[in-house]
C-alpha cells in the first residue's frame, strides 16, 4: 500500500494585502495601530485525484486571491478579545481597549472572529475560510492545509489544519 502524500503550494506577488491592526500582549499592553503588507502562502496536501492532481494550482490561487482581496486596505479587528470591545453599525466601527478608543468607517474594517489579530490567528482565520471553499471544489482527497502569513520580510506565522 502506498504511503505517498503530495503537496501543492501557491504564493504569488499578488497574494498580498495591506492592512492595519494592533495586538495586545501581557494582559494589559496594547500596540499602536500600525500596518503591514501581509504576504500569503497556501499549501494543501493529500492524495492524487483521477487527474493526478492534489488540487489545481489555478483554483487554489483564485480562492486565496478572493480572500486576500477582502482583507486588502482594511483595518483588522478581533471580535473575540476579552478586553477589546468592538461595536459596529452600518456607518462606523468603534473599538475600545481600556481608555483607548478608535472609530473607523464601517467599509474600512474587517471584523475577525478571533481573540487577537496576531499573524498566527490571522493565518488560522484564513485557513478556516479557505477550508470551506476548497471542500466544495475538491473531492475527498485533501488531508490538510497550511497557511503562512508573512507580516514583514522574514517574519511569518503558519497554521496547519485538517481538511476533515
Amino acid at each position: 500500500m502506498s504511503t505517498e502524500k503530495y503537496h501543492v503550494r501557491v504564493t504569488k506577488d499578488h497574494l498580498v494585502f495591506s492592512a492595519a491592526h494592533f495586538i495586545t500582549f501581557n494582559g494589559d499592553i496594547c500596540e499602536n495601530l500600525h500596518g503591514h503588507n501581509w504576504r500569503v502562502a497556501i499549501e494543501v496536501s493529500g492524495s492524487l485525484d483521477e487527474n493526478s492532481y492534489v488540487f489545481d494550482f489555478i483554483a487554489l490561487r483564485d480562492a486565496a486571491q478572493q480572500l486576500v482581496k477582502s482583507l486588502d486596505h482594511r483595518v483588522l479587528l478581533p471580535t473575540q478579545h476579552p478586553a477589546i470591545q468592538v461595536s459596529a453599525d452600518s456607518e462606523e466601527v468603534t473599538a475600545r481597549f481600556g481608555t483607548r478608543r478608535w472609530v473607523f468607517p464601517r467599509e474600512d474594517c474587517v471584523l475577525l472572529a478571533i481573540p487577537n489579530t496576531t499573524a498566527e490567528l490571522i493565518a488560522r482565520w484564513v485557513a478556516l475560510q479557505l477550508r470551506d471553499v476548497l471542500r466544495v471544489r475538491s473531492g475527498q482527497n485533501l488531508e490538510s492545509m497550511r497557511v503562512e502569513i508573512e507580516e514583514n520580510f522574514g517574519q511569518s506565522a503558519t497554521c496547519e489544519i485538517d481538511m476533515a
